[in-house]
């Protein structure tokens, strides 16, 4: 379901780093699923997560800003699928670094 595609933000809470700069690569195998993602405020950084069986997916992300700040946190992610076919992610997340406090985005697939 997400092997290849990739993914743009459309919204954000301010207290998030992401922005419509940064996009995320996905792979998939089994219930496994990484992403490698960067630009905007992003230097690099990396995510990790487990399919759940309605496909909504329990993550760890972390990354490097342009401050240089090792950044972490963890996202619960729900897909919808829109009525062009392509996936847009709810996710309500929360830092495990810094300041520890939550927020939620949104990003679609990019074709």
């Amino acid at each position: 379901m997400y092997d290849g595609k990739t993914f743009r933000s459309v919204t954000n809470t301010a207290n998030g780093e992401v922005s419509g700069d940064t996009l995320f690569h996905y792979h998939q195998a089994d219930t496994i699923v990484w992403a490698e993602y960067g630009g905007g405020a992003i230097v690099r950084g990396t995510l990790i997560a487990t399919v759940a069986p309605d496909n909504s997916l329990d993550m760890r992300y972390q990354h490097v800003n342009t401050a240089g700040e090792l950044m972490t946190g963890r996202c619960q992610t729900t897909p919808e699928t829109l009525p062009n076919g392509r996936l847009r992610l709810h996710e309500h997340w929360q830092w495990t670094s810094g300041d520890g406090s939550m927020g939620e985005s949104i990003v679609d697939e990019v074709r």
